[in-house]
């Protein structure tokens, strides 16, 4: 197995990764090994990290960090690690990634404690899962949620007015017309893998 030497941590600020996103307000959401050198060469800056497992997660993100974009972990999705804080503080002790996303609130929490970013991920499935939603704001240790899927621009604009943080609208972007319905109902960006909407976009 290759070691994979972690440099030191430059620690990102919440306000500096929003700052992205205002810039460039489409992510690039990769979902495998061999999509991730495509989409490495679009213009996003940010990358969310949809797969993996505990031993590929470091050199994933280091291939990320060496390009010179931002490496978000969906740590739900990474093979190997539980639903504990104790998986949070693996990433942060052997990787370089700036943040965290997961639906799990007390990975969140951890997650920001220690200093990286969050993005809490919610599944809007149906009216009872909204509800579930707005009972758990205004969600402290969240520096932005992520709605999926991100084709309900009223959705959106009612989450974006609930809560006071920054909106992502991720799953089903197909088009432009998509990325510009959540970015007018009021997301400050969204998340796509989709490589032709990241190489015209940003």
């Amino acid at each position: 197995m290759k070691t994979i030497l972690v440099k030191k941590r430059r620690v990102l600020e919440p306000e500096e990764f929003l700052s992205l996103l205002h810039k460039t307000p489409v992510i690039s959401a990769v979902k495998s090994t061999e999509a991730l050198e495509q989409q490495l060469e679009t213009a996003s800056g940010i990358v969310f990290i949809l797969f993996g497992d505990i031993l590929s997660i470091p050199a994933t993100v280091a291939r990320i960090k060496d390009a010179g974009k931002i490496a978000m972990v969906h740590l739900d999705l990474i093979e190997g690690l539980s639903a504990r804080e104790i998986a949070v503080d693996f990433l942060w002790e052997n990787t370089r990634a700036d943040g965290i996303l997961s639906t799990k609130a007390n990975l969140i929490k951890h997650a920001k404690l220690l200093g990286f970013v969050t993005i809490q991920r919610f599944f809007v499935l149906d009216s009872m899962a909204l509800l579930n939603i707005e009972k758990q704001f205004p969600l402290d240790y969240a520096d932005a949620v992520e709605i999926l899927p991100g084709v309900m621009p009223k959705i959106i604009n009612k989450i974006a007015h609930i809560t006071k943080k920054p909106v992502i609208a991720g799953g089903l972007i197909s088009d432009r017309e998509d990325i510009q319905n959540a970015l007018k109902a009021g997301a400050i960006a969204v998340s796509s893998s989709n490589l032709e909407i990241l190489r015209m976009e940003n």
